[in-house]
């Protein structure tokens, strides 16, 4: 794979995780896991074309600056939805003791 297309995949990247943070910012989790999935497909293209070549500094610049952009996307997006994932956790420990609760005094009320 030619370095162009390789750095054009990175931006690739970048782009969908704009769009992801853009979704966690709505809360639309369907939209979210989606680009997440299309996210992952790219990365493992990445994975398995990417081979160290030397880049012209231009090209160089363009990568390092599409990884930060990556990983502060990446790191706004686990503000947003770590504590979501902690709320949806909490709620459904409290559906589950709720349940087993019901369970064990419920038959005891008929």
């Amino acid at each position: 794979m030619e370095s162009i297309e390789l750095i054009s995949l990175y931006e690739n990247v970048a782009v969908i995780t704009d769009q992801m943070l853009a979704a966690a910012r709505k809360r639309d989790w369907e939209l979210l896991c989606q680009l997440e999935s299309n996210c992952s497909s790219t990365v493992e293209i990445i994975k398995k074309n990417e081979v160290p070549v030397p880049l012209t500094p231009e090209l160089k610049e363009r990568k390092i600056r599409m990884i930060k952009k990556i990983l502060a996307d990446d790191r706004e997006i686990r503000d947003i939805t770590e504590p979501w994932m902690a709320e949806l956790a909490d709620l459904m420990r409290s559906n589950h003791t709720s349940r087993k609760l019901n369970q064990a005094y419920g038959a005891a009320r008929l």
